[in-house]
């Protein structure tokens, strides 16, 4: 059995392993879980006190890789990162390496399933690295895809007039709205609604960027909303070096030259929100005012102040609702106590 484990790198990869296992994470079309258990063909275990093949859940696994992998393990060795092994150990590595996974993940969802045909009303440039799913509905739209793989998953929709360069990924039931501009390499996870100008981020799922706005090298957790003609700043104006802040009062680690916004999970922001370079966002936030937001934005802000715990669930479930779906006690128990530490 394999055993996928995170209990040494979970603070590294803040927000987001706030709320879910790091083998949860999206990276390129799939999460790193569902990675394996293609490859595989069987389930893997999260749990880090079971008996088996032990495994970081950080390690991105791949056609080509995995078998290595899993034989470094049980030989007991510490895994490297090379080029053929690709390591998430900071939470800017998912859209650093989303080009690398949407690639592999094609690779892998695409062996031996055919892609669905797309009508004349749509213009193609390359065409020989884009998949189409069942169900898709997509008219009057340009896909390139000599850049990169494009990935469209079933009983989604891409609205006339959008542009995409790969790599792409778009997950099942998700929405491009009208002219949307996608620039690889770029994910858009499950149920979500994409509008505007995206580029190389990773949207894990069930969260909008429904209206005009920048976002590029960012992350975006589970059930967030960005404003209408909210944006994002990846490059700074001397075109230096941009650090990150990724668990409150530490210091900041530095990401590259190219470095958006990670947002944890059901965070909102309000209409016309300016985020700078490098802003990290937790986990349960409402952003809104006449200022640019904090760089670092800690779990369950309201504004300037602390949402209240009552209401926060009840704003989470109103948004689950939109997509016909509602709040579970399991998510309610881990906002708590993710709640209760905040208050400290």
């Amino acid at each position: 059995m394999i055993v996928l484990s995170d209990k040494n790198i979970r603070e590294n990869l803040f927000p987001f392993t706030l709320t879910r296992h790091a083998a949860d994470i999206r990276v390129g079309i799939l999460t790193i879980k569902e990675k394996w258990e293609l490859l595989l063909g069987q389930p893997v275990c999260l749990d880090d006190t079971a008996v088996g093949t032990t495994i970081p859940a950080s390690v991105i696994p791949t056609l080509g890789n995995y078998k290595a992998i899993i034989q470094a393990a049980e030989k007991g060795e510490a895994l490297q990162e090379t080029e053929f092994i690709k390591i998430i150990s900071f939470p800017w590595h998912i859209f650093q390496l989303n080009a690398y996974a949407i690639g592999e993940d094609f690779a892998l969802l695409t062996q031996q399933t055919a892609t669905a045909k797309l009508d004349s009303s749509n213009k193609i440039i390359g065409g020989r690295q884009t998949f189409i799913g069942q169900n898709v509905s997509i008219s009057h739209a340009m896909l390139n895809d000599t850049t990169g793989p494009i990935y469209i998953a079933a009983g989604a929709q891409i609205m006339e007039g959008c542009m995409i360069r790969g790599p792409f990924s778009l997950g099942e039931n998700s929405m491009l709205k009208m002219g949307t501009k996608i620039y690889g390499a770029t994910t858009v996870g499950p149920n979500c609604v994409v509008g505007g100008e995206v580029k190389n981020s990773v949207i894990f799922g069930h969260s909008n960027k429904a209206h005009d706005g920048y976002l590029g090298d960012s992350v975006i957790g589970e059930w967030c909303n960005l404003g209408a003609g909210s944006s994002n700043s990846n490059v700074k104006n001397t075109a230096g070096n941009i650090g990150y802040t990724i668990e409150k009062d530490t210091q900041a680690i530095y990401a590259g030259n190219k470095a958006g916004l990670l947002m944890g999970d059901y965070s909102r922001a309000a209409i016309n929100t300016a985020f700078n370079t490098g802003t990290t966002v937790g986990v349960c936030c409402n952003i809104f005012g006449h200022i640019m937001p904090d760089k670092y934005i800690d779990n369950f802000s309201w504004g300037s102040d602390k949402y209240i715990f009552e209401k926060a669930i009840m704003d989470i479930d109103n948004w689950k609702k939109m997509k016909n779906k509602t709040i579970t006690d399991v998510e309610i128990n881990t906002l708590r106590k993710l709640y209760e530490q905040s208050l400290k």
